[in-house]
């Protein structure tokens, strides 16, 4: 792991020699710069020379080359994010502190705070929140430099390395997730955000990067669904588009990072937004918008089910399972989509029964909905007095 240096920032003193010694820090700063950045060039050179080396030494049997190839180019991959590391320390730190730093210099070195503050408390998170600082900085800097030739040796490595930072970070969090018993609501919270934020992170700004390079047949089966994605990239959100955009994440998931996001921890996410919907659709006044929020819960409801628990192996109980096998052969096996409609919202009924009166709205609108849909029929209440008198015992 990437060494962790001090960034203790130093109070400015007014006098002569403070200010000979600022100005000196200001002109040599540019030649430290250029130093790191050769440094990190040799040392990215050196690690794809071994990446190359090693993916080469996996077609051979000879088992003691290809750990002596792995080991060359672990080695070679820790030395170049060092050498990225010492490049902020050395050079954005510097021109931070004499305000001579671009802003996006400046976010990154706030960025880089944030990340080292998780150190003592996160170590887990922070070791992979470093690696992917480190290495998206680079892979930026390259980009913005438009060293195309690089990057095409490059890609590959950064594209490796990147997944299994996603992927160990989504593993982390489904661990403290099905620990959530122990944990508070707040941080169950905060645990769902990170999810969903990193989910977005990679289908964002990595899978694009995967597409162009590997092409389009690897990933034939998520093409629509991530295209359905990129519309939530324009314009602003509100909390109806972001469940939709969630939604679709959490589908793009289970192709992507089927064992990262573990079936239960997809299944507490899933679970996480059918809960919001509900919430949503019952405080929404608006005829319309409430309409179309339902829409989204149909989309989830059959999500959650055709996605996640048709593949569900390990019942708590058997019970659940036996009635989720009686929805699932109906719903299978009709191609209506009243009927289709008209299972969901039985089959949410069936799931909220337990917790009744927390449920009393949603329930009302689901009940109304299949009187509607000529599943229910609605009973008129009334009553009648009679005349008598009441006798004293």
């Amino acid at each position: 792991m990437v060494e962790e240096r001090s960034l203790k920032v130093l109070s400015n003193d007014t006098t002569f020699f403070s200010k000979v010694s600022n100005t000196l820090t200001k002109l040599l700063t540019p030649t430290k710069i250029g130093i790191n950045g050769m440094m990190i060039n040799i040392k990215r050179s050196s690690a794809i020379k071994n990446y190359e080396l090693f993916k080469a030494s996996e077609e051979t049997s000879d088992v003691a080359k290809k750990d002596q190839c792995r080991n060359r180019y672990e080695e070679s991959y820790t030395l170049y994010l060092e050498s990225i590391d010492k490049h902020i320390m050395d050079s954005i730190y510097k021109k931070v502190k004499n305000n001579i730093a671009s802003t996006f210099e400046k976010d990154a070195l706030s960025n880089y705070y944030t990340i080292v503050h998780l150190k003592d408390t996160e170590y887990l998170e922070y070791k992979y929140r470093k690696q992917k600082f480190l290495l998206d900085l680079d892979y930026q800097s390259l980009c913005a430099g438009k060293k195309e030739k690089i990057l095409s040796k490059y890609n590959s490595i950064y594209i490796e390395k990147i997944d299994i930072i996603y992927k160990g970070l989504l593993k982390n969090y489904s661990v403290k997730l099905a620990d959530g018993l122990r944990a508070k609501r707040v941080n169950q919270v905060e645990l769902y955000k990170k999810i969903f934020e990193t989910l977005e992170d990679y289908i964002k700004n990595i899978l694009p990067i995967k597409l162009k390079i590997e092409g389009t047949g690897k990933y034939e089966k998520i093409i629509q669904e991530y295209e359905e994605y990129e519309k939530f990239n324009v314009g602003k959100l509100d909390e109806k588009d972001f469940l939709e955009k969630n939604m679709i994440l959490l589908g793009l998931s289970r192709v992507l990072f089927t064992h990262s996001l573990p079936l239960v921890a997809a299944e507490q996410c899933y679970n996480k937004l059918l809960k919001d919907t509900r919430n949503l659709i019952v405080k929404t006044k608006l005829k319309d918008k409430k309409e179309s929020t339902y829409q989204i819960l149909l989309e989830l409801i059959e999500a959650y089910n055709v996605k996640l628990l048709s593949t569900k192996v390990y019942w708590d109980k058997p019970s659940e399972r036996d009635d989720y096998k009686k929805f699932w052969d109906a719903y299978s096996k009709t191609d209506s989509s009243k009927q289709k409609e008209i299972l969901s919202l039985k089959r949410e009924l069936h799931d909220t029964a337990d917790e009744y009166e927390k449920y009393a709205e949603i329930r009302a609108f689901y009940k109304a909905k299949l009187v509607d849909l000529g599943a229910m029929r609605k009973l008129k209440t009334s009553c009648k007095t009679r005349p008598g008198h009441f006798v004293k015992l």
